[in-house]
């Protein structure tokens, strides 16, 4: 079916394309019995995808990246596709706006998206708000993607931070600490060593309620050197996060065979030209650390294959977001057979 709508959607603006996607999910899960269809469609359940990372039990280890629902109103809807786990965000404290459109960019030829959004969201309250008011939480696990406000110089950032991760504590199952988007000015500056010990310690001290706390990940960029790699081991060890999200959109263009006019666009660059990179990351990490913690892989999958690439190298878990867009929710489906059944 994707394959009859996709021409569509691709025939209008990315940003526009993707709320007249969700919106319609959202439409479509109102309706008695939706979500059960749209499970017998796209859902597949075994007992070889169930994971237990980080103290969290999955269903299966695919599930949906930061990005595509930053406001949490699409988390349901995304479980009914199939999806193990939902990352909603990246949230900031307050509500802002995000980039001047247009912001997001196809790169049909290479099966990519190069986006500048700019953390544009409504706010951590909002969010919180939303997924409270989840009606099944029924193994869904949900994970919480927060940053810093545009506004917020990078030596208040830590503030910003902790009032996204005391906003959200109740209502996710873990964090993700994004430091590593290039959309947002100086933020990248906050993945240096001792600014980003700084900030997940002072996550660290207050990641307690009540006899419970949630495990805390770091989302890291493609464009590390490995000495910036050693530096991220270093660190995760000796903050006791939990683990690494390897990896977030590259400034990069290399190999790119779309027009300059769309290759040059600023932002992040998603899809399949980070495939390789992503997992080289995944696996110099997984080697350097000795799998001493897990790893989420995402970057470029658009194939079953693609997916097994990254478990192969030594994530424990896989996210999907430009390969969702490129290849439809028949993706989650064919990637989870594929895990389960060889």
């Amino acid at each position: 079916m994707y394959k009859l709508v996709k021409p569509l959607l691709f025939g209008i603006d990315p940003e526009a394309a993707h709320h007249t996607v969700s919106g319609g999910l959202k439409s479509l899960g109102k309706l008695p019995g939706s979500k059960r269809l749209l499970r017998s469609l796209y859902g597949y359940d075994h007992p070889k995808l169930e994971r237990e990372v980080f103290g969290l039990k999955f269903k299966n280890p695919v599930g949906l990246a930061a990005g595509f629902d930053k406001n949490a109103e699409y988390v349901e809807e995304m479980a009914a596709l199939g999806f193990g786990f939902v990352e909603i965000g990246t949230v900031t404290p307050r509500p802002q706006p995000g980039n001047d459109k247009p912001r997001l960019f196809r790169l049909v030829e290479d099966n990519a998206l190069v986006n500048r959004m700019g953390f544009n969201n409504q706010g951590a309250d909002v969010a919180a708000t939303r997924l409270s008011h989840l009606k099944d939480r029924k193994q869904l696990i949900i994970g919480g993607n927060i940053g810093k406000n545009k506004a917020t110089a990078n030596e208040d950032a830590v503030s910003d931070y902790i009032k996204c991760f005391d906003a959200l504590f109740d209502v996710v199952d873990y964090f993700v600490v994004n430091v590593s988007s290039p959309n947002t000015p100086g933020l990248r500056a906050l993945q240096e060593k001792q600014p980003l010990m700084h900030l997940l310690n002072a996550l660290q001290q207050r990641n307690s309620k009540q006899g419970i706390s949630r495990p805390i990940l770091l989302k890291i960029a493609p464009d590390l050197s490995n000495n910036q790699l050693d530096d991220v081991v270093e660190i995760v060890l000796a903050t006791g996060i939990s683990g690494v999200i390897a990896t977030n959109t590259t400034i990069s263009r290399d190999g790119l065979k779309s027009p300059m006019a769309l290759a040059s666009e600023a932002g992040g660059l998603s899809g399949k030209p980070l495939a390789e990179r992503s997992t080289a990351v995944i696996r110099y990490l997984a080697a350097k650390s000795g799998n001493a913690f897990p790893i989420i892989g995402v970057g470029g999958i658009h194939s079953p294959e693609d997916a097994l690439e990254k478990l192969e190298a030594g994530a424990a878990l896989v996210q999907l977001y430009t390969g969702f867009i490129y290849e439809g929710p028949g993706l989650i489906k064919r990637i989870c057979k594929k895990i389960a059944l060889g």
